[in-house]
């Protein structure tokens, strides 16, 4: 990128501005696997200090967007087969605790529910970066909901991975628009009809079809 066309941050908090806007162009595949950030790189691009690159850099590698080389540069991962299984291996394990307690209650989520209708739009629209960003809400939205501290730490602790096979991957495009919307409808329609097994079912069903879409995009032998 020219060192003219410097890019235009909010009126937020600069280190959460600048953290947000890395974080969707690494999301949206604009800053694609493999490639390094520094702060010398962010300054530039941004027009902002070096310390308020290196928090941003900081967060992103501590959300999972971003990985440390042995030289401490800042990386986009590249994620191999196995570390794909091991990071939906975890994450069905987390989201069918949430939703089966969830079911429990017979309560959907609200912010779950405004999620499934961002979705339900940006499938018609055939928004896929809007989708991204309502997926990744709606799944958060469910585990925040239970209301434990510990089963959201460890939620935390691979969201980061979770944004970065959603949009880098692309793996969204390989099902119908409408496929994800569905599969999300069939969660919450069980977590409010107090089916915890139901619910747990659905969403298991939902992450595994993601899993075999994400790892149709690899290059065989990855």
């Amino acid at each position: 990128m020219s060192t003219e066309a410097r890019l235009e941050l909010g009126p937020s908090s600069l280190t959460d501005a600048l953290y947000e806007s890395i974080r969707k162009r690494i999301v949206n595949g604009e800053i694609p696997q493999g490639e390094k950030l520094t702060e010398v790189r962010l300054a530039t691009e941004y027009n902002v200090a070096r310390p308020t690159a290196k928090a941003a850099l900081e967060r992103l590698t501590a959300l999972g967007l971003l990985r440390r080389t042995a030289h401490k540069t800042a990386v986009v991962p590249v994620l191999d087969q196995a570390e794909i299984r091991d990071l939906f291996f975890s994450r069905i394990t987390i989201e069918k605790a949430a939703v089966s307690a969830l079911a429990a209650t017979g309560e959907v989520p609200p912010e779950a529910a405004r999620a499934q209708v961002a979705i339900e739009y940006a499938a018609r629209d055939r928004m896929f970066e809007n989708q991204v960003e309502a997926d990744i809400s709606f799944h958060t939205a469910l585990v925040a909901a239970v209301g434990s501290r510990r089963l959201a730490r460890m939620h935390e602790l691979i969201i980061g991975e979770v944004q970065l096979t959603m949009g880098q991957y692309q793996a969204h495009r390989k099902a119908a628009p409408t496929t994800v919307a569905k599969e999300h409808a069939a969660i919450l329609t069980a977590i409010e009809a107090g089916d915890p097994a139901a619910a747990a079912e659905h969403l298991a069903y939902h992450l595994e079809q993601a899993q075999g879409r994400l790892l149709s995009t690899l290059p065989a032998g990855d």
